[in-house]
């Protein structure tokens, strides 16, 4: 974007300001720089809000915690980049503590 004024000359670059909002919907954000290039991107991942009781939705070592890493065990094993390590199903897994199929506290 250029802007032209008398008094001032301005250039922003509106692709390469990374900032640390999620996407809509989603509740936490990952800046990865890359070592290479020095871009970054952003990575949002989880949902936003909070469970009907009012509490986290993320509740490591419980039934629901458990139903979760199966499902996302599932979603890893059928997609190659879904296992990545920066990929968002791999981000909310570590946040769900999964171990395999398991959720542990």
């Amino acid at each position: 974007m250029f802007i032209h004024s008398p008094f001032l000359i301005l250039t922003i670059n509106l692709g390469t300001m990374a900032t640390k909002t999620p996407a809509k919907g989603k509740r936490f954000v990952k800046v990865i720089k890359n070592s290479k290039t020095g871009r970054t991107r952003k990575v949002s991942y989880g949902q936003a809000g909070k469970s009907k009781s009012g509490k986290d939705r993320i509740s490591p070592g419980t039934k629901k915690g458990n139903a979760y890493c199966a499902r996302s065990a599932g979603i890893a094993r059928k997609h190659p980049k879904a296992r990545k390590k920066n990929s968002p199903n791999s981000l909310s897994r570590k946040k769900w503590k999964c171990v395999g199929k398991k959720s542990m506290k």
